[in-house]
């Protein structure tokens, strides 16, 4: 009887063992955290965004876009970026959080700014891509809803 549960024990470690590797030569992305769901003239919105990257070559682009729900003609697509990924030295197994800030119908230095419907409320959300060094694209994410308050 021990003899099975030591066998069992062995063959449930080996399989629980060989997980597969989060990382992978096309840079992955996943959605972290928001700052806020509701925003008003001059709110700034940060994303967290984290990465993995099995090269650690992620020093390209980072493209943003604003998509309304509400706005039926401009500014219902907004492209934000792209944005320069700062350089660093390439670290093997790369993993880490992006912060991405945009200011709320204002002009602010050093953020970028979003807009809304010209006359209602509008509901809004983003998606997020990358690119690695090699031209390695990541899958595109999408955050929640966000309500912009005219």
């Amino acid at each position: 009887m021990k003899t099975k549960i030591l066998i069992i024990l062995t063959i449930t470690a080996f399989f629980g063992g060989c997980k597969k590797s989060s990382f992978t030569t096309r840079p992955q992305i996943s959605f972290g955290k928001l700052s806020a769901t509701e925003l008003r003239q001059g709110n700034i919105i940060t994303f967290t965004i984290n990465f993995t990257d099995k090269e650690g070559d992620i020093q390209d682009t980072i493209w943003v876009q604003k998509i309304s729900k509400v706005c039926t003609s401009p500014p219902n697509v907004q492209f934000i970026s792209p944005y320069p990924i700062p350089n660093f030295t390439a670290t093997p197994n790369l993993e880490g959080k992006l912060e991405l800030s945009f200011v709320y119908n204002a002009n602010m230095p050093g953020v970028s700014s979003i807009v809304g419907c010209t006359n209602k409320n509008d509901t809004t959300f983003f998606k997020f891509w990358m690119k690695d060094k090699a031209q390695n694209r990541s899958d595109t994410i999408q955050s929640p809803d966000i309500v912009l308050i005219r």
